[in-house]
């Protein structure tokens, strides 16, 4: 990997290298075959491998969780990840790894707080809790409370290196807007797709169309889609995103990655 890189693992799970950091994001390492619990007794078979296990995961400074749903952060990743490593995430995920799964060093973020990890360096990577909706709004109670993420990676010098935006598993709604205006540009956007429908046809996550709606917001210098043929419920391809985005005139911002495989940051 490169000094500043995004490798993707699979579903929404990521390493992003920049500064001297290493990230990993909504870690999902459930093997094909097996079941991701998503609430209420709800469950979805993974379809895919991960490219990676967490044994062999590189030495983590930190990882991001968008919210606590079985396909973000699931019992593979609950046994084989260092409990020493901070998990930034949302309030209500982090009193459930804090009391129940023995990951002390979890942090709640409420929107827009952030929190800033620093390298014996002076390099420095400050996270950024942003809004989030995984369901239209009559419905938000029955999932779990999720949450964007802005990564702003800076060298010892205080010079900021990358600024990454991950969407979690968010609908277009209001804040999207919000997000655009207080945080600006941003290098790279990694956008959480796969249309996830659920019984009774409830869609709560982006689907090509959404996708394309929110990479039209945040307009970032660059997007990498991911979350999008992982699980049973993903019903929206990543070819639905990939159409859209070409009629919008946008297709020469995104940058498809394979599972294992790497892209600059």
């Amino acid at each position: 990997m490169s000094d500043s890189s995004l490798f993707f693992v699979g579903t929404a799970t990521t390493l992003l290298r920049c500064g001297g950091f290493t990230v990993l994001t909504d870690p999902n390492f459930l093997h094909r075959g097996q079941r991701a619990y998503l609430g209420k007794g709800l469950w979805s078979t993974r379809l895919t491998e991960p490219a990676l296990s967490p044994a062999e995961l590189p030495a983590l400074d930190a990882v991001v969780l968008s919210h606590l749903h079985g396909d973000h952060w699931d019992r593979v990743a609950r046994r084989g990840l260092d409990k020493s490593v901070p998990v930034l995430t949302t309030p209500e995920a982090a009193r459930t790894l804090q009391s129940r799964q023995r990951f002390r060093r979890a942090l709640g973020l409420a929107v827009w707080e952030s929190h800033t990890l620093v390298r014996p360096d002076g390099a420095t990577l400050r996270v950024t809790a942003l809004p989030g909706r995984h369901s239209p709004k009559p419905l938000t109670r029955l999932l779990p409370p999720v949450m964007g993420s802005l990564l702003e990676f800076a060298d010892p010098s205080g010079e900021v290196l990358r600024r990454i935006f991950l969407s979690g598993d968010t609908l277009p709604f209001e804040g999207i807007p919000l997000i655009r205006e207080h945080i600006g540009e941003v290098d790279r956007a990694v956008l959480h797709l796969g249309g996830t429908t659920l019984p009774g046809g409830l869609v709560v996550t982006m689907d090509g169309r959404m996708g394309a709606d929110v990479l039209e917001t945040i307009a970032p210098r660059r997007a990498t889609p991911v979350h999008h043929d992982d699980y049973g419920v993903f019903r929206s391809p990543l070819s639905d995103f990939l159409a859209e985005v070409e009629r919008r005139g946008w297709d020469d911002r995104v940058d498809v990655v394979e599972r294992g495989g790497t892209i600059p940051l």
